[in-house]
């Protein structure tokens, strides 16, 4: 095999739709890591939230974060690339939100490298469960007014709530920043009838993670296989030279695609790198 770089989405991909991970995927990605097979993810998630389901498996490649704001080295734990939102153009942003009634959470580094997620007071229901299905979380710190200060690096500005509350917002958002900075728009896998608008970089998308991994791996990016299912996954799949996609995906995914794999539930990713182990 002359391939031995595979990047893997979590959520709908690798993830089943409980956000978890099979016996049988655990099982093969780790004999794979341990066979010399280059695997490592690509996640919307950042390292805590990932890592608290997926630390199961040995990682030992760079991890693509927060849809490519960070690379993250799994094993020392340390920032290694990344692009983030100044602090002038965070609070914009947040000001904006404040005229349409609504209050993001804003995800970030601080001096340290360390992850933090700050928000004003939770009353809205989508913001609520969001925290929820975080318990004990050590990132998250309520503000009595929510502000980027200059030594942070914004990594996402992420609003919750319906498509009509936050389709205006994102309109006028890109209408002041228009290419300066990265709108991702999708519905929420876990919270019904909502969902997530996140604003970062500009070169904060999976497509530009991609391609730093391929440095960091020495490998082009024709030579990566990727696995995918959802919108945010397109710049994985416009630059890898294999496309797989999970039966569950999206319709835009699945015309991008090399190959069609079994879905999420069925451990499509899982299987298909069976194959390659010796």
């Amino acid at each position: 095999m002359t391939n031995k770089h595979f990047l893997t989405d979590l959520d709908g991909t690798l993830l089943r739709s409980d956000a978890t991970l099979s016996d049988y995927t655990i099982s093969i990605i780790t004999d794979a890591l341990s066979k010399g097979i280059m695997i490592s993810y690509a996640t919307a998630r950042s390292y805590i939230s990932s890592n608290n389901i997926v630390s199961v498996i040995p990682w030992k490649y760079p991890i693509i974060l927060y849809n490519g704001a960070v690379i993250l080295d799994p094993i020392t734990q340390k920032v290694i690339d990344g692009c983030w939102l100044d602090s002038d153009t965070s609070n914009e942003i947040i000001h904006l939100g404040r005229e349409h009634k609504l209050l993001p959470f804003l995800f970030a580094l601080d001096e340290e490298d360390k992850e933090r997620v700050l928000h004003e007071e939770l009353v809205r229901e989508g913001d609520l469960q969001f925290y929820r299905s975080r318990p004990n979380d050590p990132r998250f710190g309520q503000l009595q007014q929510l502000e980027c200060i200059d030594t942070f690096r914004t990594l996402i500005i992420a609003y919750i709530g319906l498509f009509e509350e936050l389709e205006p917002l994102m309109t006028e958002v890109q209408h002041k920043f228009g290419n300066e900075i990265h709108t991702h728009f999708m519905k929420d896998s876990y919270i019904k009838n909502h969902y997530f608008l996140e604003f970062s970089h500009k070169e904060a998308n999976k497509r530009e993670g991609l391609r730093k991994w391929s440095k960091l791996m020495q490998c082009k990016p024709h030579e990566l296989t990727v696995f995918g299912d959802h919108l945010n996954d397109v710049g994985l799949f416009e630059e890898a030279g294999t496309r797989i996609a999970v039966s569950n995906a999206h319709p835009t995914i699945i015309e991008m695609s090399t190959l069609v794999v079994e879905s999420n539930d069925n451990n499509g990713v899982a299987a298909y790198l069976e194959q390659f182990i010796n």
